[in-house]
């Protein structure tokens, strides 16, 4: 089993880009070592002969006919922005012009 350790905390919270406080750390240690011990515990089990599972189902690609169906009536369609101004979603500007 591999050694859950505070070094290998410390680097996949380097690696992930987090910050934790010592009961976090302690927490996600201990979910570390019970998701490991978890794996360990699967590869005690004998798969010799048993085929990967590609698909949970065997069912491939199941999508629905296409149907034309009449547009959307404008105030359907923004009954639930946050933000419209009766014809278009008001969305914050993203894109800053340069003037140069």
């Amino acid at each position: 089993m591999t050694e859950v350790n505070d070094a290998l905390i410390g680097h996949l919270s380097e690696l992930a880009r987090l910050q934790f406080d010592e009961a976090q750390r302690q927490e996600i240690k201990k979910d570390l070592e019970g998701m490991i011990g978890f794996v360990d515990k699967l590869m005690e089990l004998d798969t010799e002969g048993v085929e990967p599972l590609v698909y949970l189902t065997p069912n491939l690609n199941m999508f629905r006919e296409d149907k034309v169906l009449a547009p959307l009536e404008i105030h359907e369609v923004l009954k639930n922005a946050p933000i419209h101004d009766g014809t278009f979603f008001k969305v914050p500007k993203v894109i800053k012009k340069n003037n140069s």
